[in-house]
């Protein structure tokens, strides 16, 4: 593996998990939303992720056999979760039902921040690997010196 595949695969991933990030703080500013633009309230989204391809087909062709198993990682879906909404009694509030009843998303708060978490760890882990191929590469221009 060259040092330009390292890094493909390091900001594929980088690109997925942001996407991840990006999605659970959607989840977590809108536990309380029950009006969204689309009518009804907001419903909880997840990203699915897929092993992905790096390179062009050229560059493709002439890599070693060793190298054509490597994959980076890309963003498959972003999926509406379909669990059913939270009914809470609050007979004043504007979008109550006529039996007084308000539908909010069904957010664990607390599963969300161990996911959030994950993302944020796993994110971590890909940016010290981008920095250990970025110092590696100018070690390899130092040495060439």
């Amino acid at each position: 593996m060259d040092f330009i595949t390292a890094l493909d695969m390091g900001a594929s991933a980088l690109s997925a998990e942001r996407t991840h990030i990006n999605i659970i703080s959607m989840n977590l500013a809108n536990v309380k939303t029950t009006r969204t633009a689309n009518g009804g309230p907001y419903r909880r989204r997840s990203v699915v992720m897929e092993s992905t391809p790096l390179d062009a087909d050229f560059k493709t062709q002439m890599r070693g056999e060793l190298d054509k198993e490597l994959r980076g990682v890309r963003v498959q879906a972003i999926p509406v979760d379909q669990r059913p909404l939270k009914l809470v009694y609050e007979p004043g509030h504007p979008d109550a039902d006529a039996d007084g009843y308000v539908a909010y998303p069904d957010i664990n708060v607390m599963e969300e921040m161990a996911a959030l978490m994950t993302a944020q760890r796993s994110y971590e882990a890909n940016v010290t690997t981008v920095d250990a191929v970025k110092q590696m590469y100018t070690k390899a221009l130092e040495i060439n010196r």
